[in-house]
């Protein structure tokens, strides 16, 4: 698929505005996204530029990144978006997708629903998910300073929105307190397929990581 110009004016924004950022949240993270979004769309009715514009736009500035401000985002995205003339009901739309997509602790009840949305949250988190998203999570572990292991401080698994925004824990926490969890939140039947594959891998890593942690390997 051609990219409407549209579509091409919204990447050369996004890739500006992230020249900088960490390498799990950057350019090349809202691609694959837009990727995978794409992927999951064949098979879905859906709005296919609203879907563009949300998997482009969603992580355009990540709260974490922002001293926990979640309103960031959407106001960029929107201030973007009106400057290119889209029309008001696609401009919400895409603000909601930004403010429900984020696991956010894995107690968020989402206060908007849409194919779209879907679409793009799936693919989101599909890159959370296996080689990359080990990458993803070790690379924000070390951008935080965090250890990489620590037997003593186990997982928290119940957590609030606010405790998981502020978590410090070993960065191997987090796949138990996100990463493992996502398979069974997906939304799409193209997405369930691939978060499949790509959780087993990482149930792989973590049995090698905890063997060569022991010795055993």
């Amino acid at each position: 698929m051609n990219p409407t110009p549209l579509i091409q004016t919204t990447i050369a924004f996004v890739k500006e505005k992230l020249a900088d950022a960490e390498g799990g949240h950057d350019w090349f993270h809202i691609e694959r996204v837009y990727k995978n979004a794409l992927l999951i769309a064949k098979d879905e009715d859906c709005d296919i530029t609203v879907v563009q514009l949300g998997a482009l736009l969603h992580d355009i500035a990540d709260s974490k990144f922002h001293d926990g401000d979640e309103t960031v985002g959407p106001k960029t995205a929107r201030a973007f978006l009106e400057r290119e003339h889209v029309s008001e009901p696609t401009i919400q739309h895409v603000i909601h997708i930004i403010e429900n997509i984020s696991f956010k602790g894995g107690n968020f009840q989402k206060k908007f629903h849409s194919k779209e949305l879907e679409i793009v949250q799936d693919a989101d988190r599909l890159d959370a998910l296996g080689a990359i998203g080990i990458a993803r999570c070790f690379n924000y572990g070390g951008f935080k300073n965090r250890a990489l292991y620590n037997p003593d401080i186990p997982p928290k698994l119940e957590m609030s929105k606010e405790e998981y925004k502020n978590s410090a824990s070993p960065t191997l926490n987090h796949f138990y307190e996100k990463l493992l969890l996502l398979k069974d939140k997906m939304n799409t039947p193209t997405g369930k397929k691939l978060a499949e594959a790509r959780h087993h891998y990482m149930e792989h890593f973590l049995a090698q990581f905890y063997a060569e942690w022991d010795g055993a390997q």
